[in-house]
């Protein structure tokens, strides 16, 4: 009996030990703080000005990633034996030469008066002032064909939100300014609460850039007829008194092109290997842009530098070890833009879309506590494959141990961050997808988001639950499954 259960004892350790064996991935050390930080420091350097999408900058910075892929020993995966797949960026901006005037006396753009919301259009009508914001009441008012002016007031509106600065004009105008719209007014003037002056230069930033799409988007063409201005609050005593508004705007259509970087290292399996797991990161920041602490260049170290390198470093592992099923890496273009790059590939790909099993997708991986991380795309009804979750759990747990966040994949969050990385266009296709982050923090889109301020070693840790995970999924008998009923809440 003593034998027997000897016996019996030394299977199971010997199972258990094959267990682990599989699940242990064979080429963790090929992921090292060394490379991340080499790479980092690279692609976040001053040399590429921010990485800013459609400029020299981005094509330079894409152009040192294909040569990374290549001297990792991944095969060329774009279009036509190449690294590259280019794509044409659309934009639409406010021209220069459009004048805008109060009672004809002519306002200069972007310091006098700053347009939100473009529009092309000539118009010369009266203002209608309506006073506060918080005492507006349409009821009693017709605006119908008229100019509309009202003080922005912030009640209601959320500024414990990343970027507020960035986003206040746009909260304003959605619980304002579309009430307007549906009521025909033909412009709107907001005037600038102290929130607003507050934020005047960074919104300003963003108007002047004005709004960007792939072919065949919905903002290749400005369809908005309703020109929504900002003016100051020292304009408030010129609107009381039967102020009229004269503008001529005119849009400029710009085509830039942009472009994802795309490289595999082939599968193992004579079956398993036509299909792919696809990592996505962005090589795209936000160039040069305001001036905060002396500096200008919005250097995306961690949006998304950290990801681009953790990718890279996964990469080195898989072409160490291939596993049974193909890697697929892509580095998407125009993030930053809307989501430009992922959204081209996912309706252009390079590969069948069909042999794409999963998308396991980056955005900001290198800051925050050392031991907290997300995953998002768990949770209903962000989550589209259960079995997808379960196997990142599992090398979470196997791995790195991160204490994880679950509040911000909620639909309810604030922030919608589910909706603003690139695992959206996939996982909008039903294909499984997971997004890994570190969360926001102070120094997003910002100078301060440089290559100095990253925690290597969460990162190596970020990177290795990536390739953990992209393991199990390459090795798996079977692709994860789609959840049936998937369907987002917008």
């Amino acid at each position: 009996m003593k034998k027997i259960i000897l016996v019996i004892a030394v299977i199971s350790c010997a199972v258990s030990l094959f267990s682990q064996s599989l699940n242990q991935p064979p080429a963790l050390a090929a992921i090292r703080v060394a490379d991340l930080r080499n790479d980092l420091y690279a692609l976040a350097d001053a040399h590429f000005k921010g990485r800013s999408a459609g400029t020299l900058d981005e094509l330079k910075a894409s152009m040192w990633m294909a040569e990374q892929f290549r001297a990792i020993g991944l095969q060329p995966a774009g279009d036509d034996g190449t690294y590259f797949q280019f794509f044409s960026m659309w934009r639409n901006r406010l021209a220069d030469h459009s004048t805008i005037r109060i009672n004809n006396r002519p306002l200069t753009l972007w310091s006098e008066v700053a347009v939100s919301q473009v529009a092309g259009k000539q118009l010369d009508a009266p203002i209608v002032y309506l006073g506060n914001a918080r005492n507006l009441d349409l009821s009693s008012v017709d605006v119908k064909g008229k100019v509309v002016a009202l003080e922005a007031v912030p009640d209601g509106i959320n500024m414990h939100i990343s970027l507020p600065s960035w986003r206040y004009n746009r909260s304003i105008m959605v619980k304002y300014g579309n009430a307007l719209v549906n009521r025909g007014a033909a412009a709107i003037i907001f005037i600038a609460d102290e929130t607003a002056e507050n934020s005047w230069n960074d919104a300003v930033e963003n108007f002047k850039r004005g709004s960007y799409d792939i072919e065949g988007g919905p903002n290749t063409q400005v369809t908005a007829t309703v020109p929504v201005l900002w003016l100051h609050a020292a304009a408030k005593q010129e609107l009381q008194q039967q102020a009229s508004l004269q503008l001529n705007l005119t849009i400029e259509r710009f085509q830039y092109p942009s472009v994802n970087i795309i490289g595999k290292i082939a599968g193992t399996d004579p079956v398993l290997s036509k299909e792919y797991l696809l990592y996505s990161g962005h090589q795209d920041a936000h160039g040069i842009r305001n001036t905060i602490q002396n500096d200008s260049i919005y250097y995306g170290a961690d949006d998304n530098a950290s990801v681009d390198a953790a990718i890279m470093a996964a990469a080195r592992a898989f072409k160490q070890k291939p596993a049974k099923r193909s890697v697929l890496v892509v580095m998407h273009g125009a993030e930053e833009r809307g989501l430009l790059g992922s959204r081209w590939y996912s309706s252009h790909p390079t590969v069948p879309l069909g042999s794409i099993v999963t998308v396991l997708n980056g955005d900001m991986i290198g800051r925050n506590h050392p031991d907290s991380a997300a995953i998002l795309g768990v949770q209903a009804p962000h989550r589209n494959s259960a079995q997808l979750v379960q196997l990142a759990m599992e090398a979470n747990r196997e791995g790195p141990r991160f204490k994880l966040d679950t509040l911000w994949d909620k639909p309810t969050h604030p922030e919608g961050w589910y909706f603003r990385s690139d695992h959206l266009p996939y996982a909008r296709l039903g294909i499984p997808s997971l997004m890994y982050t570190t969360l926001l923090h102070p120094d997003y889109h910002t100078p301060l988001d440089n290559a100095q301020n990253i925690d290597y070693t969460k990162l190596k840790k970020m990177a290795e639950w990536m390739y953990r995970t992209g393991w199990k999924v390459a090795m798996a008998p079977q692709r994860p499954a789609t959840d049936p009923g998937f369907k987002l809440e917008r």
